[in-house]
């Protein structure tokens, strides 16, 4: 029996540490190399920094929550204390540096751009306050018939058609042309979108996921990022090949149908399929609102319930819309980036027609803080990591097992492949193409969904949690 015991305790090849068979991996070299930055940063910073952290170290904060039993159970009411953890000052101070060194740098290439930047932090907060994330979301629809994470999109998918309406209905915003996200529904679109989804849940996470959990200290997703670039750069070499397939011009039902019928018909399709979820048995396993209250502590250190997430989320999108002239995206900037390394260890971008021209060529000679996705991504990966620095849960773990490891690389491979071919991803493509009353933003959920049905098969056999 014994002999049986150590057989079932034994690790397996996927559950050992990376390290013990690639030294060292990207995320421990990255990981380690972070933890390096903020300690030379906190150095720099002097003993004005060390008075603010001795001061923020001390203050600790409990919560208190009390419990009531049923008399009938024959126990009384009790209160059980937790202790808040405390702000992690050196990170959050690290995180105020950047942004403002940021906005600097911002300011002295594209001024106009700087309040988008300060768009991106806010997303970076509410995304890490209220962990809103899509790929853990469909998990819990498939595997626990959990409504919340999806219940909590449908409503933000509404405010956000509601906000977009009017602005797209004009045409223009401050004398400045504005467009939707709508393109073409075709194989290839579907296709991508398809594998984005198993990317999702492989990768574990998706556009947005993957940046608010990096600033919050995940170091498997250095790996997905990692990935995620060098997947949409190999895309756009044979782009070109991909559009041949057969595929449906854009179509907007606020052009077809006018802006007031399309988002209510919109509208009423997500509340009838909320409907339908309801009748199979699916519930919401968590709370949607602010429970026990809402506190100015509660506010700025979270966690914030999904539904207020969602509604910022909608607004920042919309913010989006009317400062950049399109909503909000994510993925172009990881193709760029993934471009701007290749030309850097010797790539020539004029051996690929999609770089050769345009707005491509033109992103590719520019410095990265001039791209106006660019800008918005490093802004929520900054938002979140002061986001968790105020909650105090701001612990990087260089640590990554080998089956986690090769599943981010293989799911950050798919997930920059898939959003090249599908238009974008859960946010470009699913939220900005919803909101703009797209139908590839139907089509794509469609199909990423059923991609994440297969990913979530997957991850077994990788050593990830079902």
């Amino acid at each position: 029996q014994a002999t049986e015991k150590a057989k079932r305790e034994r690790p397996t090849f996927w559950s050992r540490p990376a390290l013990e068979f690639l030294a060292p991996t990207v995320a421990n070299v990255a990981a380690a190399s972070f933890d390096r930055a903020l300690d030379a940063v906190a150095r720099q910073l002097g003993s004005g920094f060390a008075y603010i952290s001795a001061v923020g170290g001390r203050s600790r904060r409990s919560l208190q929550f009390s419990r009531a039993i049923s008399a009938s159970q024959g126990v009384n009411a009790m209160t059980v204390q937790v202790e808040r953890p405390s702000v992690q000052w050196r990170s959050l101070t690290v995180a105020g540096v950047a942004a403002i060194a940021c906005v600097h740098q911002i300011f002295l290439l594209a001024p106009q751009k700087a309040p988008l930047f300060l768009v991106g932090l806010g997303l970076g907060i509410s995304l890490y306050h209220a962990a809103f994330g899509f790929t853990g979301a469909y998990r819990a629809l498939f595997r626990e018939r959990d409504l919340s994470g999806i219940a909590a999109q449908a409503v933000m998918l509404i405010a956000a058609m509601i906000l977009f309406a009017p602005v797209l209905d004009a045409g223009t915003t401050s004398g400045r042309g504005v467009g939707g996200a709508v393109a073409p529904v075709g194989l290839a679109m579907i296709l991508g979108a398809l594998i984005f989804g198993i990317g999702m849940q492989l990768g574990g996470g998706c556009g947005s996921g993957t940046l608010f959990s990096l600033g919050g200290g995940s170091s498997r997703m250095v790996i997905t990022l990692l990935f995620f670039c060098i997947g949409g750069f190999w895309a756009s070499l044979h782009l070109a090949e991909w559009r041949q397939l057969p595929e449906l011009p854009g179509l907007a039902l606020g052009d077809f149908l006018g802006a007031g019928p399309a988002v209510l018909l919109q509208a009423g399709l997500l509340i009838a399929l909320y409907a339908v979820l309801r009748s199979l048995g699916f519930r919401e396993r968590q709370s949607l609102w602010w429970q026990g209250g809402l506190s100015l502590a509660r506010l700025i250190r979270g966690p914030w319930p999904l539904l207020f997430s969602g509604l910022l989320l909608a607004f920042f999108n919309w913010l989006t819309l009317l400062l950049a002239g399109h909503p909000w995206t994510i993925t172009w900037a990881f193709t760029l980036w993934g471009a701007k390394a290749a030309r850097a260890i010797g790539w020539d971008p004029a051996t690929s027609g999609f770089w050769t021209g345009g707005f491509q060529e033109r992103a590719l000679n520019a410095p990265v803080l001039s791209d106006t996705t660019s800008l918005m991504n490093l802004g929520i990966v900054l938002g979140a990591l002061a986001a968790a620095a105020l909650a105090g849960r701001l612990k990087p773990d260089p640590r990554v097992l080998l089956g986690p490891a090769v599943a981010a690389a293989l799911g950050g491979l798919l997930l920059g492949y898939g959003a090249r071919l599908a238009y974008g991803c859960n946010i470009g493509a699913f939220f900005s193409g919803v909101a703009s009353t797209s139908l590839h933003g139907w089509a794509w959920i469609v199909a990423a969904l059923a991609g994440n049905w297969i990913g979530i098969r997957l991850r077994p056999f990788f050593a990830l949690r079902p």
